[in-house]
């Protein structure tokens, strides 16, 4: 008796012991026996308890919070049997390693047919892709951009930390501009979409299209060179897991703009497609070489001035809604053996956006506000877009999966602007016209194959075929100008009359014609073996791989102005829809002719050869620490020619072989919790256009930007160090700190002129760009609270700084396009922060999603930081870009199954856009911008966008499905 109550005392105080230690975990992985893949989705339970967890994207799996002692682990499948592991001894404080494979049922099933889909567009899956990455990487999924309701690309990145948008389609990322970013559609370098720069339109991609976006902070062997702040991967959707068909209708309302009164003017062709007439192209009849044209006399240049037609008059408009369409189809069928799918996303808009800009140029003398010309800019645009993507996938066994993917956009932006002011420095009213039509396009079409030789080694190969084409047909200007309070004989102010120089100058009146083709073929073979047990947690791996791309690009301008013949001051007054008119552009005394301002330079071809090859390795020190190391070898080729009186030359040929070496390590702190270093040598290259000695005028700014043909590779050191927590699936807890140094980077300048602005790039001597980034991903499954269940915080600030040393020469071009070293002395700051870059960078969200009801909501927050957007130097002051505080507001009920109507309420706070010059040059603007002090500082552009609502129906045709 005694022996049974003393043996039951040890047992109840054993079991009082366990109850009270500390819990240990379970993790492991779970794969197919046969084919050796992992199975995603998979369940595992402790018998008995309510703790369990799904596979993730790799077929792992981790069970927290275990209780100390013996349990039984039951795995379970769909179309797989049931597996039971008992006896499975978890330690106080201590992790279990299950590594375990699933056995397919057996005849039973027969009928049951697996396809089994890597989910990539979830939340979870992104984390889990960025946990895993060797690099450090940040990114957003298809789940949240449809919680956020981002319309495009542009507007769903800069949730990611560190990233911002400028131009409502440009990336920033750590405050870097859109030059020092690698953009990757499905693992394929795109073109540059921009004459002017280098840089991807964001805008191009609809957010409907995509998969996943991934953002690459630190470099490695595996990827392009040539970035500083980051490369954007960018991955379409591939494959549906069932048929399904749905659409989508958008209509919009933006403040400012919707049912309001504007003016535009008119084109041919189907503008509303993106698309232009016949008429508005420039006709083969013209002579190439501006030297050509103009010995022509006056009465033949004006009979092809009569070519163009009249389409000056301006028409009064009440702007509709805006217009949103999507149709998405998905489908799966067997071909034989071939397990076949497509997915098909057409998507259309027709948006609107009027804005009245205040616009001021300043004398910048000893006193502030001292206006030199001020205008206000009545500016409407309208935007259309259609957009297509076709993907195709082939699976012909476990081991070879081909895939088809095509991408097609064709955007038509349709602008007008009604400037009118004065110029005060002269004593002239003025009344300027801008009508603008601009047409882009990007194709990218790819074929892909991936392939497994047994369980150690994969294989995978990309070849591409890529089209950006950009046209201006027809770009007409027209500046009209009065004596400031003069009067006519009827006692009214005196009529405006068209300023028509001698020589044309694109500042005055005429039409600018551009076209721009740029042809990508790519081609690259990627390979990846694993050593020594594939089953292993963490198995060393060899990759490598090559790239290689062609590139080609022709660039073409001309630009004819209006000349006078004679005393034409009666057909200079009349209205501007008559003076144009074949009637006036007669070539006699009292009319009009025109002229070619075009230069020889203006237009170029490009033709660039890009070759690299990569090695890498990982090395494991045991299972907290893995070391990988690479080695990437970049060769280029950049070469511009352009026809000059007749004769091809070449204005730059830059060969160049450069060797970038990549450390990333990772040292697993716990299973949760990684701590991550890495180091990698990247490079910057010029762009064509930064190359192409071609002056281009900005009327929005009145500034001129020319190339310059000196501008040398960039080099780039890049440090990251980042601490990263993982304290569930969907959760993420991270700190990153950055250093970069640049050697020889590439700026704009402001040359020196006397009167007016005109930019340049250059290469400075050196750059330091560092700082520090916080990000925190939060659930609240385990609240008691259903609403706290359904809840997730999401927030990451940015803080970094910038300065940029120019040195004491720079080369570059003058005004005549001549190359000569300019002393930067008395001239311009020698240091200062770098173009584009913002100090500081915040995004904020709070997402409230309720499976059972079908409501969703969120709230989003962002803002940066004052950045440079125009250089200055000592006769014009820098232009900052200044903060604005961006508050989105969207809801979503889904109704049955089938139907979801979401309300977007996107910058709530409609706060101005605005750009301030630093008049008294201390790198800050200061709230007082009409004092006449020293010390205050001057706004150059300012105006609102709007707040903008939108009501989004969608319905699907049939059961309702969630495609991967």
């Amino acid at each position: 008796m005694m022996k049974t109550k003393l043996f039951t005392i040890l047992l109840s105080l054993s079991a009082v012991l366990t109850a009270f230690a500390d819990p240990g975990s379970i993790r492991g992985s779970i794969k197919d026996a046969k084919t050796k893949e992992a199975l995603i989705g998979a369940s595992v339970l402790i018998e008995g308890t309510q703790i369990g967890a799904a596979a993730d994207i790799d077929g792992n799996f981790v069970l927290s919070n275990v209780p100390a002692g013996s349990h039984k682990v039951i795995i379970t499948f769909v179309s797989y049997k049931t597996k039971e592991i008992p006896n499975v001894r978890v330690e106080s404080g201590n992790t279990t390693v299950i590594d375990t494979e699933l056995d397919e049922e057996g005849t039973a099933l027969q009928e049951v047919v697996v396809r089994g889909t890597r989910a990539t567009n979830t939340e979870v899956a992104v984390i889990s892709e960025i946990k895993q990455l060797k690099p450090i990487a940040v990114g957003i999924s298809a789940a949240q951009i449809q919680k956020s309701q981002d319309r495009d690309a542009a507007a769903a990145i800069r949730r990611v930390p560190g990233v911002s948008i400028v131009d409502n389609r440009f990336v920033m990322i750590r405050g870097l501009g859109s030059r020092y970013n690698s953009v990757l559609i499905n693992d394929v370098i795109t073109p540059s979409s921009e004459v002017d720069t280098r840089a991807f339109s964001f805008d191009l991609v609809p957010s409907n299209i995509i998969d996943r976006m991934i953002v690459y902070k630190s470099g490695s062997a595996e990827s392009p060179g040539d970035f500083a702040g980051g490369i954007i991967k960018i991955y379409t959707k591939r494959r549906p897991d069932q048929n399904f068909m749905d659409a989508a209708a958008t209509i919009g309302y933006r403040g400012n703009t919707t049912f309001q009164n504007a003016q535009t003017h008119t084109r041919s062709g189907a503008n509303w497609l993106g698309l232009w007439g016949a008429d508005q192209q420039l006709s083969s009849a013209f002579p190439t070489r501006s030297a050509d044209f103009n010995v022509l006399s006056d009465a033949q240049r004006a009979s092809f001035g009569r070519l163009f037609p009249n389409t000056w008059a301006l028409k009064d408009l009440n702007i509709s809604p805006d217009l949103r369409f999507a149709l998405n189809l998905g489908r799966r069928f067997d071909i034989g053996n071939v397990d076949a799918s497509n997915i098909t996303n057409i998507n259309y808009s027709l948006t609107n956006q009027r804005a009245d800009i205040a616009f001021s140029l300043f004398q910048n003398g000893v006193t502030a506000n001292e206006v030199a010309e001020t205008y206000s800019d009545a500016n409407f645009a309208r935007q259309s877009r259609i957009g297509v993507l076709h993907n195709w996938t082939f699976r012909f066994s476990p081991v070879f999966n081909l895939e088809w993917k095509t991408l097609f956009n064709q955007l038509g932006n349709t602008e007008t602007v009604v400037r009118t002011g004065q110029k005060v420095v002269d004593g002239y009213d003025a009344l300027n016209y801008s009508q603008r039509f601009e047409n882009r396009t990007i194709v990218t079409t790819q074929v892909s194959g991936d392939h497994k030789f047994g369980e150690l080694t994969k294989l995978n190969w990309i070849s591409g075929f890529g089209y950006t084409g950009r046209w201006e047909p027809d770009w007409k200007r027209v500046r009209f100008q009065r004596v400031t309070g003069s009067m006519g004989p009827d006692g009214q102010l005196s009529a405006f009359t068209v300023v028509t120089p001698t020589d044309p100058t694109a500042a005055e009146v005429g039409r600018f014609y551009s076209k721009l083709g740029e042809k990508v073929l790519t081609l690259s073979v990627n390979g990846e073996r694993t050593l020594g047990n594939p089953t292993d947690r963490e198995p060393n791996r060899i990759r490598f791989g090559i790239y290689g791309e062609r590139k080609d690009r022709d660039y073409s301008a001309h630009f004819y102005g209006y000349n006078s013949i004679g005393n034409s001051s009666a057909v200079l007054s009349q209205p501007i829809g008559s003076i144009f008119s074949a009637q006036n552009v007669n070539g006699e005394m009292g009319g009009l002719t025109i002229r070619d301002g075009s230069k020889d330079l203006d237009s170029y071809q490009g033709i660039n050869n890009y070759g690299a090859a990569y090695l890498s390795g990982d090395v494991n020190f045991g299972s907290k620490a893995i070391l990988t190391l690479g080695f990437r070898g970049e060769y280029n080729n950049q070469q511009l020619l352009s026809v000059i009186v007749n004769e091809e030359r070449e204005l730059v040929n830059n060969k160049i072989f450069i060797p970038l070496p990549s450390v990333n390590f990772t040292y697993k702190l716990t299973d949760k919790q990684n701590l991550r270093f890495a180091y990698s040598s990247t490079l910057n290259r010029p762009e064509f256009r930064e190359l192409a000695p071609f002056v281009y005028f900005d009327f929005n700014l009145l500034a001129e930007i020319r190339g310059n043909t000196t501008l040398k590779t960039a080099r780039v050191q890049n440090v990251d160090v980042k601490w990263e927590l993982y304290p569930s699936p969907n959760e993420l807890i991270s700190v990153t700190g950055f250093y970069k140094h640049f050697k020889n980077p590439i700026e704009s300048f402001l040359l020196p002129t006397g009167s007016g602005l005109a930019y340049t790039f250059i290469n400075a001597g050196s750059a330091e760009n560092y700082g520090v980034e916080l990000e925190i991903r939060k659930g609240f499954a385990g609240a008691s609270s259903k609403f706290f269940q359904n809840l997730t915080l999401i927030g990451n600030a940015s803080f970094i700084n910038s300065s940029i040393n120019l040195g004491d020469f720079i080369e570059g071009p003058d005004l005549g396009g001549t190359i000569q070293n300019y002393d930067l002395t008395g001239l311009t700051d020698k240091k200062r922060p770098m173009a584009n870059q913002s100090p500081f960078l915040i995004n904020a969200g709070v997402y409230y999603a309720d499976p059972a009801s079908g409501w969703q909501w969120n709230v989003l927050y962002n803002v940066f930081g004052q950045r440079i957007f125009a250089v200055g130097n000592q006769n014009n002051p820098t232009v900052y870009e200044m903060p604005r505080n961006v508050l989105d507001l969207n809801i979503s009920k889904r109704i049955k199954q089938n139907l979801e109507i979401r309300l977007g309420i996107q910058d709530i706070l409609n706060q101005p856009v605005r750009f301030a010059q630093d008049f008294n040059r201390d790198g800050k603007i200061g709230s007082d911008v009409t004092s006449q002090t020293a010390d205050a500082d001057q706004d150059v552009r300012k105006f609102k966008r709007g707040s903008y609502f939108t009501i989004t129906a969608a319905y699907t045709f049939g059961r309702r499905t969630v495609i991967p």
